[in-house]
């Protein structure tokens, strides 16, 4: 079925919807109005059925006394009653906290822990239909110093081209507590032989190893044979194949196509994939900047997103042709994930009416602002949605909409006919990611749902799309087919976290040879101060030096020993989220320094005495200073064990309180 027909089909399928459409024109042309005089980009309330199928609950936190208060948006019609159910991570069955009327709008946990995470689901119980809602949820959550292994996994075309870039992102990934280690491959390489160097990296360290970025056109995996929306069986990319380390994955006929529809086992790894190959930009005005060009383009806003450079404006856009769908309700996933992680009243509904005026349309709100998150779905084709756009007679948007410079999402969540197809020309999904500004991540998300709730207490993007590829039913919605389908995927970074701190400014180690003095120019954001850490590598891992944050901008470690070393700090700020509040850092600034005559303190301490801004250009001890250059492969052999016990290295796993 052709784009045309699906929006058609969406648009006229019964009386009640096409008058509830005309209604809901008028009625969003009213709110657009008061919200425009207001200021403000209220939630629609009620304007979409899916809506309903989602309990929009957010949380609110305070540590004296502690408490853990969730609140949830009311749902127009008859309720029945409301379930709160609680649960740790990691745990695979909820347990009943109370049940609730159908008046009710929050729910009071005293009997939590400061810096302890908890799960929450939230269940309204209606006449006719079921919602659900979940937050992660924590108060004054610790710092998490060591994010873990990520493998880099390189397309070797772009290697060259993109060498500067590639080195930016692996410090920028260091400094964000990560291990990178990476591999290039060629285009002709076989989707096994990348898993096994994948796998191998896994094995060689399985308690550290967490996430694997695919850059440029590394093979593609494809597997099954799934109608997965109603265009006809066939098989689809399966970069999930990346991240299950140990599942059974066969090819019984050996036409290099997969047999499985869906994960065989628990993926293990975060994947996601930044590909830019086969996108000529058909129906732009002018063609698309090549493939290299575009992977350029991606690394340099990744970069300026880490780094706090393009800040983006925690609020959420969402367009939706489909609504109720038999209770499939694909809209719900993004309701339900932006107040978990935004907050109430974040959420702008787009006017997705068959005679809604321009400038309500989806895709004419994206132009107007910019959305942390953007949630699109209509009748599709591999590089069109209906009802979202200004094209033609069922006002599609385009590929060439996204990439246009007017786009301004950065996290997309869509859904449609045949956008699943990311590995074809000009794909919708990965047009997203094209954007000059903006757009750092994209995934399906309806068939089945998707889960981004713990993105609220600081984890990266990708452990939502792990999270969604392994669940079955723990987390659901009334309707929530085709999971732990092997089309379940993230086009992006998965190591991208919710929110940003800016870093300090460079970072400089006065010149000579004993105890490292260290001085850095201040961040805006450290609210907290700053921690300090050390390695002996340039490439990690950095232990921490300093058990709370230091409040001013210099730092003497009394404890180094006698070596080379590389020394990183980070800025540190209590965030808050629509569900958490969590200690966040920034991306580290480094410098190096040689010891030559180590203090005889044998211990670490702030004896900078209150200094305050930047000390100007000076250089390491007899090294350089570097906020977030290419990466400086400096190794000692000598006195590693010495260094790293000085250091204080915790043991893998253990995230220490600020």
């Amino acid at each position: 079925m052709s784009g045309g027909e699906w929006a058609r089909y969406a648009g006229t399928m019964n009386i009640r919807r096409k008058l509830f459409r005309r209604w809901r024109g008028a009625w969003r042309g009213w709110t657009a109005t008061l919200g425009a005089l207001a200021g403000l980009a209220a939630s629609t309330r009620g304007a979409d059925p899916a809506e309903s199928y989602a309990v929009e609950v957010s949380a609110t936190v305070q540590s004296n006394p502690a408490r853990i208060t969730l609140t949830w948006t009311a749902d127009p019609g008859v309720v029945n009653t409301y379930s709160v159910f609680r649960k740790d991570p990691g745990a695979t069955n909820w347990t009943a906290l109370i049940n609730l009327q159908g008046t009710a709008m929050n729910y009071a946990d005293s009997n939590v822990t400061i810096g302890r995470v908890y799960e929450y689901q939230v269940v309204r119980r209606a006449p006719t239909l079921t919602g659900y809602g979940y937050v992660a949820a924590a108060i004054e959550r610790p710092v998490v110093d060591d994010r873990g292994k990520v493998v880099l996994v390189v397309d070797q075309t772009i290697a060259g081209p993109l060498a500067t870039e590639l080195d930016q992102l692996a410090q920028d990934l260091i400094g964000d507590g990560w291990t990178v280690a990476r591999h290039d491959v060629g285009r002709a390489d076989s989707p096994a032989a990348v898993r096994d160097v994948i796998r191998a990296e896994y094995v060689a360290d399985p308690a550290r190893t967490a996430a694997v970025l695919l850059l440029g056109h590394v093979p593609v995996a494809l597997s099954g044979n799934l109608n997965i929306d109603g265009h006809g069986s066939r098989p689809l990319p399966a970069d999930a194949y990346y991240g299950d380390v140990d599942g059974n994955w066969t090819d019984a006929n050996g036409d290099g196509v997969f047999d499985q529809d869906e994960i065989p086992s628990d993926v293990e790894l975060m994947v996601g994939r930044v590909d830019f190959a086969d996108m000529p930009g058909a129906q732009a005005s002018a063609s698309f900047p090549g493939e290299t060009e575009l992977l350029r383009r991606y690394l340099a806003k990744d970069h300026a997103y880490r780094q706090g450079i393009r800040r983006t404006t925690p609020r959420a856009l969402l367009g939706d042709r489909f609504e109720d769908y038999g209770g499939e309700a694909f809209a719900a996933s993004g309701f339900r994930n932006f107040a978990a992680l935004l907050g109430p009243g974040r959420t702008q509904v787009a006017n997705t009416a068959d005679n809604a005026p321009a400038a309500e349309r989806w895709i004419s709100l994206l132009a107007a602002a910019d959305f942390q998150w953007v949630y699109g779905a209509g009748g599709g084709t591999v590089n069109s949605s209906s009802g979202l756009g200004l094209h033609g007679a069922f006002n599609d948007v385009w590929s060439s909409d996204l990439v246009a410079p007017g786009a301004r999402g950065t996290f997309y969540l869509l859904f449609g006919s045949r956008f699943v197809e990311w590995n074809q020309p000009d794909n919708l999904l990965r047009a997203a990611l094209a954007a000059p500004d903006y757009g750092l991540a994209a995934a399906w998300a309806g068939r089945p749902h998707l889960f981004f709730q713990h993105m609220a207490v600081g984890e990266p993007i990708g452990y939502g799309i792990r999270l969604s590829q392994n669940n079955r039913s723990l987390y659901t919605n009334q309707v929530n087919n085709n999971t732990r389908g092997i089309h379940v995927a993230l086009l992006g970074d998965p190591t991208l976290r919710l929110q940003v701190v800016r870093p300090p400014g460079r970072l400089d180690i006065a010149p000579g040879g004993g105890a490292p003095a260290l001085s850095w120019a201040p961040s805006a954001d450290a609210a907290a101060g700053y921690h300090v850490y050390r390695s002996i590598a340039a490439t990690g891992p950095f232990a921490r030096l300093t058990t709370s944050p230091v409040t001013s901008t210099a730092y003497t470690d009394l404890s180094a020993p006698a070596g080379s070393f590389t020394y990183m700090v980070r800025a540190v700020r209590l965030e808050v989220s629509g569900s958490a509040s969590y200690y966040n850092l920034s991306q580290g600034v480094f410098a190096t320094a040689t010891v030559t005559t180590p203090a005889t303190g044998g211990s670490s301490g702030d004896i900078g005495g209150g200094s305050s801004g930047a000390t100007g250009g000076g250089s390491g001890a007899t090294g350089s200073a570097s906020g977030g250059g290419a990466i400086e492969a400096w190794f000692v052999a000598a006195l590693a064990a010495a260094a790293l016990c000085r250091a204080r290295l915790r043991p893998e796993g253990l995230r220490a309180k600020i």
